[in-house]
Protein backbone atom coordinates (compact mmCIF):
# COMPACT_ATOMS: atom_id res chain seq x y z
CA UNK A 1 0.00 0.00 0.00
CA UNK A 2 1.44 3.38 -0.96
CA UNK A 3 2.11 5.96 1.73
CA UNK A 4 0.02 9.08 1.19
CA UNK A 5 1.20 11.17 4.13
CA UNK A 6 3.84 13.24 2.34
CA UNK A 7 1.66 13.52 -0.72
CA UNK A 8 -1.26 14.90 1.27
CA UNK A 9 1.06 17.29 3.07
CA UNK A 10 2.30 18.64 -0.24
CA UNK A 11 -1.21 18.93 -1.58
CA UNK A 12 -2.36 20.70 1.57
CA UNK A 13 0.43 23.27 1.54
CA UNK A 14 0.84 23.82 -2.20
CA UNK A 15 -2.61 23.16 -3.65
CA UNK A 16 -4.86 23.72 -0.65
CA UNK A 17 -7.74 24.80 -2.88
CA UNK A 18 -7.81 21.39 -4.57
CA UNK A 19 -10.20 18.73 -3.30
CA UNK A 20 -8.50 15.53 -2.10
CA UNK A 21 -11.44 13.16 -2.40
CA UNK A 22 -10.12 11.29 -5.44
CA UNK A 23 -6.63 10.94 -3.94
CA UNK A 24 -7.88 9.03 -0.88
CA UNK A 25 -8.69 6.02 -3.07
CA UNK A 26 -5.91 4.08 -4.79
CA UNK A 27 -7.73 1.34 -6.72
CA UNK A 28 -5.97 -1.10 -8.99
CA UNK A 29 -8.07 -1.99 -12.00
CA UNK A 30 -7.76 -5.45 -13.53
CA UNK A 31 -9.37 -7.51 -16.28
CA UNK A 32 -9.09 -10.80 -14.38
CA UNK A 33 -8.45 -11.86 -10.79
CA UNK A 34 -5.49 -14.15 -10.14
CA UNK A 35 -5.80 -14.95 -6.41
CA UNK A 36 -3.08 -17.56 -5.67
CA UNK A 37 -1.41 -16.88 -9.02
CA UNK A 38 -1.17 -13.14 -8.30
CA UNK A 39 2.43 -11.90 -8.54
CA UNK A 40 1.87 -8.23 -7.75
CA UNK A 41 2.53 -6.36 -4.52
CA UNK A 42 1.54 -8.24 -1.36
CA UNK A 43 2.57 -7.73 2.26
CA UNK A 44 2.83 -11.47 2.88
CA UNK A 45 2.21 -14.83 1.20
CA UNK A 46 0.90 -17.80 3.18
CA UNK A 47 2.41 -21.25 2.76
CA UNK A 48 0.59 -24.22 1.23
CA UNK A 49 -0.95 -25.27 4.55
CA UNK A 50 -3.34 -22.33 4.17
CA UNK A 51 -4.47 -23.38 0.68
CA UNK A 52 -8.18 -23.16 -0.08
CA UNK A 53 -9.85 -25.62 -2.44
CA UNK A 54 -10.91 -23.97 -5.68
CA UNK A 55 -14.36 -25.47 -5.17
CA UNK A 56 -14.76 -23.24 -2.10
CA UNK A 57 -13.84 -19.97 -3.82
CA UNK A 58 -16.88 -18.34 -5.42
CA UNK A 59 -16.28 -15.23 -7.53
CA UNK A 60 -19.48 -13.36 -8.35
CA UNK A 61 -20.98 -10.06 -9.45
CA UNK A 62 -23.56 -8.13 -7.47
CA UNK A 63 -25.71 -5.15 -8.37
CA UNK A 64 -25.03 -2.39 -5.88
CA UNK A 65 -26.86 0.82 -5.03
CA UNK A 66 -30.15 2.45 -6.02
CA UNK A 67 -31.07 2.84 -9.67
CA UNK A 68 -29.67 6.39 -9.68
CA UNK A 69 -26.26 5.19 -8.46
CA UNK A 70 -26.08 1.55 -9.49
CA UNK A 71 -22.85 -0.26 -10.28
CA UNK A 72 -21.77 -3.86 -10.73
CA UNK A 73 -19.27 -4.99 -8.13
CA UNK A 74 -17.16 -8.14 -7.88
CA UNK A 75 -17.03 -10.15 -4.68
CA UNK A 76 -15.62 -13.50 -3.59
CA UNK A 77 -17.04 -15.88 -1.01
CA UNK A 78 -14.70 -18.42 0.58
CA UNK A 79 -16.60 -21.39 1.95
CA UNK A 80 -19.56 -23.62 1.20
CA UNK A 81 -22.39 -21.39 0.00
CA UNK A 82 -24.88 -24.13 0.89
CA UNK A 83 -23.88 -23.76 4.56
CA UNK A 84 -24.33 -19.99 4.86
CA UNK A 85 -27.69 -20.47 6.59
CA UNK A 86 -25.79 -22.23 9.39
CA UNK A 87 -22.27 -20.76 9.31
CA UNK A 88 -20.78 -17.68 10.92
CA UNK A 89 -19.52 -15.33 8.20
CA UNK A 90 -16.81 -12.66 8.33
CA UNK A 91 -17.61 -9.79 5.96
CA UNK A 92 -14.19 -8.28 5.21
CA UNK A 93 -13.90 -4.67 4.03
CA UNK A 94 -10.47 -3.97 2.52
CA UNK A 95 -8.29 -0.88 2.52
CA UNK A 96 -7.90 2.02 0.10
CA UNK A 97 -5.38 0.44 -2.29
CA UNK A 98 -5.26 -2.53 -4.63
CA UNK A 99 -8.10 -4.96 -5.25
CA UNK A 100 -9.20 -8.48 -4.29
CA UNK A 101 -5.88 -9.97 -5.39
CA UNK A 102 -3.96 -7.71 -3.02
CA UNK A 103 -6.11 -8.84 -0.07
CA UNK A 104 -6.41 -12.50 -1.03
CA UNK A 105 -3.80 -13.66 1.47
CA UNK A 106 -5.61 -11.82 4.28
CA UNK A 107 -8.91 -13.40 3.28
CA UNK A 108 -7.29 -16.85 3.22
CA UNK A 109 -5.87 -16.28 6.68
CA UNK A 110 -9.36 -15.51 7.99
CA UNK A 111 -10.74 -18.56 6.19
CA UNK A 112 -8.20 -20.70 8.09
CA UNK A 113 -8.93 -19.20 11.50
CA UNK A 114 -9.91 -21.98 13.89
CA UNK A 115 -9.42 -24.62 11.21
CA UNK A 116 -9.97 -24.57 7.50
CA UNK A 117 -13.26 -22.89 6.58
CA UNK A 118 -14.57 -22.75 10.13
CA UNK A 119 -15.93 -19.33 9.17
CA UNK A 120 -17.19 -18.21 5.81
CA UNK A 121 -15.32 -15.18 4.47
CA UNK A 122 -16.88 -12.70 2.05
CA UNK A 123 -14.94 -9.77 0.59
CA UNK A 124 -15.62 -7.40 -2.25
CA UNK A 125 -14.03 -4.80 -4.49
CA UNK A 126 -15.68 -1.44 -3.99
CA UNK A 127 -16.87 0.29 -7.14
CA UNK A 128 -13.88 1.41 -9.19
CA UNK A 129 -11.62 -1.30 -7.74
CA UNK A 130 -10.52 -4.43 -9.57
CA UNK A 131 -13.23 -5.37 -12.06
CA UNK A 132 -16.02 -3.44 -10.32
CA UNK A 133 -17.58 -0.68 -12.40
CA UNK A 134 -17.86 2.99 -11.54
CA UNK A 135 -15.74 5.31 -9.41
CA UNK A 136 -15.06 5.03 -5.67
CA UNK A 137 -17.23 7.18 -3.41
CA UNK A 138 -18.06 7.15 0.26
CA UNK A 139 -21.75 6.43 -0.35
CA UNK A 140 -20.75 3.85 -2.93
CA UNK A 141 -18.64 1.95 -0.41
CA UNK A 142 -21.64 1.65 1.88
CA UNK A 143 -23.88 0.50 -0.97
CA UNK A 144 -21.29 -2.07 -2.03
CA UNK A 145 -20.86 -3.61 1.41
CA UNK A 146 -24.61 -3.63 1.95
CA UNK A 147 -25.05 -5.39 -1.41
CA UNK A 148 -22.92 -8.19 0.04
CA UNK A 149 -25.17 -8.28 3.10
CA UNK A 150 -28.21 -8.57 0.85
CA UNK A 151 -26.64 -11.55 -0.92
CA UNK A 152 -25.76 -13.20 2.39
CA UNK A 153 -29.26 -12.61 3.72
CA UNK A 154 -30.65 -14.22 0.59
CA UNK A 155 -28.54 -17.28 1.37
CA UNK A 156 -30.02 -17.51 4.86
CA UNK A 157 -27.49 -15.59 6.97
CA UNK A 158 -28.85 -13.80 10.03
CA UNK A 159 -27.22 -10.88 11.80
CA UNK A 160 -26.30 -12.89 14.88
CA UNK A 161 -23.85 -14.87 12.70
CA UNK A 162 -22.40 -11.89 10.83
CA UNK A 163 -19.04 -10.45 11.90
CA UNK A 164 -17.88 -7.19 10.33
CA UNK A 165 -14.13 -6.72 9.84
CA UNK A 166 -12.64 -3.54 8.45
CA UNK A 167 -9.00 -2.89 7.60
CA UNK A 168 -7.76 0.70 7.26
CA UNK A 169 -10.22 2.52 4.96
CA UNK A 170 -12.46 -0.55 5.24
CA UNK A 171 -13.09 0.46 8.83
CA UNK A 172 -15.43 3.14 7.47
CA UNK A 173 -18.08 0.87 5.89
CA UNK A 174 -17.59 -1.71 8.65
CA UNK A 175 -18.26 0.86 11.36
CA UNK A 176 -21.00 2.69 9.47
CA UNK A 177 -23.02 -0.44 8.73
CA UNK A 178 -22.64 -1.71 12.28
CA UNK A 179 -23.61 1.63 13.81
CA UNK A 180 -26.39 2.29 11.28
CA UNK A 181 -27.39 -1.16 9.98
CA UNK A 182 -29.34 -1.59 6.77
CA UNK A 183 -29.91 -5.14 5.56
CA UNK A 184 -28.47 -7.03 8.55
CA UNK A 185 -27.45 -6.08 12.09
CA UNK A 186 -23.92 -7.46 12.61
CA UNK A 187 -23.16 -9.31 15.84
CA UNK A 188 -19.55 -8.14 16.24
CA UNK A 189 -17.14 -5.54 14.86
CA UNK A 190 -13.39 -5.93 14.27
CA UNK A 191 -11.31 -2.92 13.21
CA UNK A 192 -7.65 -3.22 12.23
CA UNK A 193 -5.68 0.02 11.80
CA UNK A 194 -8.73 2.29 11.42
CA UNK A 195 -8.46 6.05 11.09
CA UNK A 196 -10.49 8.25 13.43
CA UNK A 197 -11.98 10.53 10.78
CA UNK A 198 -10.99 12.27 7.58
CA UNK A 199 -11.08 15.55 9.48
CA UNK A 200 -8.62 14.16 12.04
CA UNK A 201 -6.49 12.62 9.29
CA UNK A 202 -6.11 15.78 7.19
CA UNK A 203 -5.30 17.91 10.22
CA UNK A 204 -2.89 15.28 11.51
CA UNK A 205 -1.02 15.07 8.21
CA UNK A 206 -1.13 18.72 7.17
CA UNK A 207 -0.46 20.02 10.71
CA UNK A 208 -2.97 22.79 10.00
CA UNK A 209 -6.03 23.96 11.89
CA UNK A 210 -8.26 23.96 8.84
CA UNK A 211 -11.15 21.47 9.03
CA UNK A 212 -11.00 18.34 6.94
CA UNK A 213 -13.96 19.68 4.95
CA UNK A 214 -11.55 22.23 3.45
CA UNK A 215 -9.80 19.38 1.65
CA UNK A 216 -12.49 16.76 1.12
CA UNK A 217 -16.24 16.25 0.95
CA UNK A 218 -15.89 12.85 2.60
CA UNK A 219 -17.68 12.72 5.94
CA UNK A 220 -16.31 9.47 7.35
CA UNK A 221 -16.03 9.76 11.13
CA UNK A 222 -15.34 6.39 12.72
CA UNK A 223 -14.58 8.00 16.08
CA UNK A 224 -18.10 9.42 16.19
CA UNK A 225 -20.00 6.51 14.65
CA UNK A 226 -18.40 4.00 17.03
CA UNK A 227 -20.36 5.66 19.85
CA UNK A 228 -23.50 4.06 18.41
CA UNK A 229 -22.04 0.55 18.32
CA UNK A 230 -23.25 -1.70 21.14
CA UNK A 231 -21.95 -4.99 19.75
CA UNK A 232 -18.68 -6.51 21.04
CA UNK A 233 -15.72 -4.69 19.51
CA UNK A 234 -12.12 -5.75 18.79
CA UNK A 235 -9.53 -3.12 17.90
CA UNK A 236 -5.99 -4.03 16.87
CA UNK A 237 -3.35 -1.64 15.60
CA UNK A 238 0.40 -1.71 15.02
CA UNK A 239 2.34 0.62 17.29
CA UNK A 240 4.76 1.32 14.41
CA UNK A 241 2.01 2.20 11.92
CA UNK A 242 3.35 5.17 9.93
CA UNK A 243 0.38 5.28 7.56
CA UNK A 244 -2.55 5.59 9.96
CA UNK A 245 -0.99 6.33 13.35
CA UNK A 246 -2.13 4.29 16.32
CA UNK A 247 -3.58 7.43 17.93
CA UNK A 248 -6.33 7.24 15.29
CA UNK A 249 -7.44 3.79 16.37
CA UNK A 250 -6.96 4.69 20.03
CA UNK A 251 -9.51 7.49 19.71
CA UNK A 252 -11.99 5.14 18.06
CA UNK A 253 -11.50 2.59 20.85
CA UNK A 254 -11.76 5.27 23.52
CA UNK A 255 -15.10 6.45 22.13
CA UNK A 256 -16.63 2.96 22.08
CA UNK A 257 -19.29 2.69 24.81
CA UNK A 258 -20.74 -0.71 23.98
CA UNK A 259 -21.02 -4.05 25.72
CA UNK A 260 -17.50 -5.50 25.38
CA UNK A 261 -14.17 -4.19 24.11
CA UNK A 262 -10.95 -6.05 23.34
CA UNK A 263 -7.82 -3.98 22.62
CA UNK A 264 -4.58 -5.23 21.08
CA UNK A 265 -1.69 -2.82 20.48
CA UNK A 266 0.95 -4.68 18.49
CA UNK A 267 4.57 -3.65 19.25
CA UNK A 268 6.54 -3.34 16.02
CA UNK A 269 3.45 -3.74 13.88
CA UNK A 270 3.20 -1.53 10.80
CA UNK A 271 0.08 -0.62 8.89
CA UNK A 272 -0.01 -3.80 6.83
CA UNK A 273 2.21 -6.10 8.87
CA UNK A 274 0.20 -6.81 12.02
CA UNK A 275 -0.52 -10.46 11.02
CA UNK A 276 3.17 -11.01 10.23
CA UNK A 277 4.46 -9.43 13.43
CA UNK A 278 1.92 -11.25 15.60
CA UNK A 279 2.46 -14.52 13.76
CA UNK A 280 -0.25 -15.95 11.55
CA UNK A 281 -1.44 -18.56 14.04
CA UNK A 282 -1.60 -16.05 16.90
CA UNK A 283 -3.44 -13.54 14.71
CA UNK A 284 -5.94 -16.15 13.52
CA UNK A 285 -6.51 -17.42 17.06
CA UNK A 286 -7.27 -13.87 18.20
CA UNK A 287 -10.02 -13.74 15.57
CA UNK A 288 -11.42 -17.08 16.74
CA UNK A 289 -11.32 -16.18 20.43
CA UNK A 290 -13.09 -12.88 19.86
CA UNK A 291 -15.74 -14.25 17.51
CA UNK A 292 -16.54 -17.18 19.79
CA UNK A 293 -16.58 -15.05 22.93
CA UNK A 294 -13.53 -16.63 24.56
CA UNK A 295 -12.12 -13.14 25.15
Amino acid sequence: MKKIGLFLLAMATILSSCRLDSFLYEPTVTTAYQFDAFEGEQRFVLDSSYAISESLVHLMTLESGPESDRETIYAAYIGDTNQISQDTVILYCHGNAGNLDYYWQRAKLLANAGGKNRFGVFFMDYRGYGMSTGEPTEAGMYYDVDACMEWLKGKGLTGDRLVMKGFSLGGAPATELTANPRTLVPSKLILEAPFASFDFMTQDIAKLTLPGSFYTNLEVDNAEEIKKVQQPFLWLHGEADDYVGIHHGALVAQNYKGSHKVVRRIPGGGHSTVPVVMGFEVYAQLMVDFITGEI
